[in-house]
């Protein structure tokens, strides 16, 4: 069995760990900390998961013990990963960070859009990008896995194989992403509170959003990006629009051959001339895209919906994990949603 360790477990992506873990053949979670819950009940926390940890405490970190474990999952905020991180990295077998302290290649980038200063030169150029329908390769054996975000695991599975291609232009994409509300995390706050997203739709990040340069780094282009926030618990549905390359013939049906080739064997991701729908991904890590091109307004198209606590954050990382352990990519994981 792997010894697993979830760091932050009180959060929406520790409870989505171990909803997961629960029913992953090869994972014992013998660790499981949530410093502000200490000493509560996960099933009181959270009732779901009662049947499977009846008796788990959530604890106080302790790094002592984490020692000897097989996996660690950070579910921690970006700055408090970046000073645990290499306390754990090679004292464990493997180390899958959720939070953004490792996800962005140039150092550089983090005062801008993160607000600190990344310190870590070496462990940022070791972070391996746990996305594996890109990196799949890359993350074999690695000992810390950078987790992508949710807005950008959407945006960079629609588009990414359109810029590999040379199908698009790679200046001036648009990406308009519609979110759950649980991607904003369980703390308790104004924007996030029943009366303030109950019948409501809204952009935000306008500009500025921080998921921007790890999106353009990941899909190779220049990026506008507008997140918006939608009544509903779970999902995300990338909708993103780019020009032609210059000289390339395009229809619809050469964007889903495109994908479709690019996507061939993922055992997570469909393409489908059909509308992808959160309700479809909810509770499983499914991606599902698709791609139109306009001939009127010479556009092209391309839509992807995912879970964003599954796909998006902790399932994803479960399928990182996975990879880098050698162990069956899909164990634990559902392509199935939860429908009605």
């Amino acid at each position: 069995m792997v010894r697993v360790g979830i760091i932050g477990a009180s959060g929406f992506t520790g409870a989505e760990l171990l909803r997961i873990a629960a029913q992953h053949p090869d994972f014992d979670v013998v660790v499981a900390t949530g410093d502000t819950q200490a000493g509560t009940l996960a099933s009181s926390l959270y009732p779901s998961l009662a049947v499977r940890y009846p008796d788990l405490v959530l604890s106080e970190f302790d790094q002592r013990s984490t020692e000897g474990l097989d996996l660690v999952f950070l579910g921690l905020p970006h700055a408090a990963s970046m000073q645990l991180a290499p306390q754990l990295v090679g004292k464990v077998g493997c180390v899958v960070d959720l939070s953004a302290a490792y996800r962005l290649k140039d150092a550089s980038l983090y005062p801008r859009w993160y607000g600190f200063t990344h310190d870590q030169p070496e462990l940022l150029a070791e972070a391996v990008y746990g996305l594996p329908e890109l990196f799949r390769s890359e993350l074999l054996g690695a000992r810390l896995v950078a987790t992508p975000g949710c807005h950008v695991t959407a945006a960079s599975l629609a588009l990414r194989p359109l810029v590999e291609q040379g199908l698009i232009e790679t200046a001036g994409l648009i990406v308009d992403n519609a979110t759950g509300i649980t991607g904003a995390g369980r703390a308790l706050k104004h924007s996030s509170m029943f009366c303030t997203v109950d019948e409501n739709f809204e952009a935000y990040g306008l500009l500025d959003h921080r998921h921007t340069p790890e999106i353009e780094q990941v899909v190779g282009a220049q990026v506008l990006f507008t997140p918006h926030l939608a009544p509903m618990n779970r999902g995300i549905l990338a909708t993103c629009y780019a020009r032609p390359a210059v000289g390339v013939t395009m229809s619809t049906e050469s964007l889903l051959t495109a994908l479709r080739s690019a996507y061939a064997g993922e055992p997570f991701v469909v393409v489908r001339s059909e509308s992808p729908a959160t309700k479809a991904t909810l509770g499983s890590n499914a991606v599902h895209i698709t791609a139109r091109y306009d001939e009127r307004t010479g556009y092209v198209l391309a839509l992807c919906a995912i879970d964003n606590l599954t796909k998006g954050a902790s399932g994803g990382a479960v399928q990182a994990a996975n990879v880098a352990l050698g162990l069956n990519e899909t164990a634990g994981l559902t392509s199935v949603g939860v429908y009605p």
